[in-house]
């Protein structure tokens, strides 16, 4: 479970020093710091499972999404997710994991994200089209169609099928609210396959 300083100072209120208490509890591995006033009480607690609560309301996108749906062969080793607070890019190193965060447009920030809930963890994750076009986002600008063919299934290494089993109306709808050269270009090559 996790618990922010303040609760765990009402957790603790009986004792003279809580902020000793909570020391003591670190020391003797009760707890686990996440992040500066946030703690986990079970070390085996899933990574992916915290990235809101590090970042509140960021959302798993990027990288991670695409190889948990099977759209990117190798395994992502850091939790990426994306946020709106202009920071542009936040690394967090913790015992669960590495997170990286990065930033995507307001307009499109809460669109294709689902508010998921396991074993007392609520966490935010995109779906695959809305990661698909977080990335693109994120990527150096292509300048054709062909470009961006390359970019998708050789240098992302994108599966083909899995791609084209995208749910397509999601992506056209996003596309022109990111206002960025490669969801254009994705737009035009997806309109091309009607």
């Amino acid at each position: 479970m996790i618990y922010s300083t303040q609760e765990l100072y009402l957790k603790y209120r009986a004792y003279k020093t809580p902020h000793i208490k909570i020391q003591t509890e670190v020391k003797n591995n009760r707890l686990f710091p996440i992040v500066r006033g946030l703690y986990e009480d079970n070390k085996d607690a899933l990574g992916y499972r915290l990235v809101s609560y590090i970042v509140p309301n960021a959302y798993l996108s990027f990288e991670y999404v695409l190889s948990v749906a099977g759209l990117i062969p190798e395994r992502a080793y850091t939790y990426t997710a994306a946020t709106s607070l202009k920071e542009h890019s936040k690394k967090v190193e913790t015992i669960f994991g590495n997170y990286l965060y990065q930033d995507v447009p307001v307009q499109v920030y809460m669109y294709g994200v689902k508010n998921i809930t396991e074993e007392g963890y609520t966490y935010l994750m995109a779906t695959p089209e809305k990661a698909l076009c977080d990335l693109l986002y994120k990527k150096k600008p292509v300048y054709s169609v062909k470009e961006l063919k390359e970019l998708l299934f050789v240098n992302l290494r994108i599966d083909e099928e899995a791609f084209y089993n995208l749910n397509k109306e999601d992506i056209l709808y996003l596309c022109p609210l990111y206002k960025k050269k490669n969801l254009n270009f994705l737009k035009k090559m997806l309109e091309g396959l009607k």
